[in-house]
């Protein structure tokens, strides 16, 4: 039984609302996404990962070296790869070659959507319309990812594979709420100022790639623009780095306060290699949709956190301080640092990557807090475009 539920609130929509005490750093929930995948150019760049859950499929050497683009980099402390445990049950699927961390996530891709969605030998064919599609929405779409196409390709493929197609639609469905006259502001944000040619030539694409009768409810203009605005809307990226689950393995390490000042300064060498030709592309991210965390809403005060501690694509949501019984859970949608920003820096980038205006304590404790940037300024008016609908804490 959860201990939580999902209630309307007024003038905010869906949230989810403690039906019990949580305290600090104590497990909400644990939930495997609907469906996930990883980026399309994180593919492309040979991030290696699960098919299905996107554990890494690397070592820890072999990530840092291929990140570094330097084959002589050292990493300290093997014994402690988190990956090690994993390579002997790596396996791949014998038609189109594509690769799992072990027999199970093989068997359960499977199970759900991988026998229909099995290119076979027609993986590396760039004419194959799967792949067209995929190329034109990486032209449209360069890094940093916060979605993919590819989303909507296995969206497609469970669905086909589906022996319960109400039950599947059904909860495609909860994920359309909060898409009411959004949807121009949320195509906007992920294609560019050119979006409506853009989505007419993404539309043409999956028409091509779907061809098949049983895709046709999904292959109206309409109904592709909603599953597109609940790429935009719902999609949670997914982050799941070797390097930095092995330093919070080794930070953990019982070492001697020298040695740790030691460990230090190697694991910031290994980031500032690993930055200089990777920059911020660290990890074997992708995007999933969940039923749940779908359903929290963001505040710049957040009692709550995401996270995903067994380097896969299973999300664990833990309280960031107490919560009472009948208190809304809430996360941000911010890093630390960009939450420590003005509240005009905040809505800037909340109005830009997630279509609405922050209503939380916080900002309507800092309203009449002056603008700390000039260069954010120019932005006021854009303010105008957003009605009280838009609101979203």
């Amino acid at each position: 039984m959860n201990n939580f539920e999902i209630r309307e609130l007024p003038g905010k929509g869906r949230a989810m609302i403690a039906l019990k005490n949580f305290t600090t750093d104590e497990v909400i929930f644990e939930e495997e996404p609907f469906v996930s995948r990883q980026f399309s150019w994180n593919v492309a760049y040979g991030y290696a990962a699960c098919d299905h859950c996107m554990r890494p499929l690397e070592t820890v050497l072999e990530n840092v070296r291929r990140l570094a683009s330097d084959p002589q980099v050292e990493v300290p402390l093997l014994q402690h790869d988190p990956t090690a445990q994993w390579v002997a049950q790596f396996t791949q699927c014998p038609r189109c070659k594509v690769r799992y961390c072990s027999e199970d996530c093989l068997m359960e891709a499977q199970k759900r959507y991988h026998r229909v969605a099995c290119m076979g030998a027609f993986r590396s064919d760039d004419t194959h319309p799967i792949n067209v599609l995929n190329e034109t929405w990486k032209k449209m779409h360069y890094p940093p990812e916060t979605g993919s196409i590819m989303l909507i390709v296995r969206l497609m493929a469970l669905y086909q594979q589906s022996t319960k197609k109400a039950e599947f639609l059904e909860q495609l469905q909860s994920f359309q709420s909060l898409i009411v006259n959004r949807e121009q502001k949320i195509y906007h944000k992920m294609l560019g100022e050119n979006f409506e040619q853009q989505m007419e030539q993404l539309y043409l694409a999956f028409c091509n790639a779907f061809s098949g009768e049983e895709f046709s409810m999904f292959k109206t203009p309409d109904a592709f623009k909603t599953l597109m605005a609940i790429l935009g809307t719902n999609s949670q990226g997914i982050a799941t780095s070797v390097l930095s689950q092995w330093v919070v393995k080794v930070s953990d390490l019982p070492l001697s306060d020298s040695e740790k000042a030691q460990l230090d300064t190697v694991i910031d060498g290994l980031y500032a290699k690993v930055g200089e030709f990777a920059g911020e592309f660290l990890n074997n991210e992708g995007s999933g949709l969940y039923l749940l965390q779908s359903k929290i809403n963001h505040s710049c005060v957040p009692n709550a956190c995401s996270t995903f501690p067994y380097s896969n694509d299973i999300i664990v949501l833990k309280a960031l301080a107490p919560i009472q019984q009948g208190d809304e859970i809430c996360i941000s949608y911010l890093d630390e640092c960009m939450l420590e920003r003005s509240r005009h820096s905040r809505h800037k980038v909340l109005r830009e990557n997630y279509v609405f205006i922050c209503q939380c304590p916080k900002c309507r404790a800092q309203a009449s807090d002056p603008d700390e940037t000039s260069d954010e300024s120019e932005d006021d008016d854009e303010m105008d475009d957003y009605d009280d609908n838009d609101d979203m804490n």
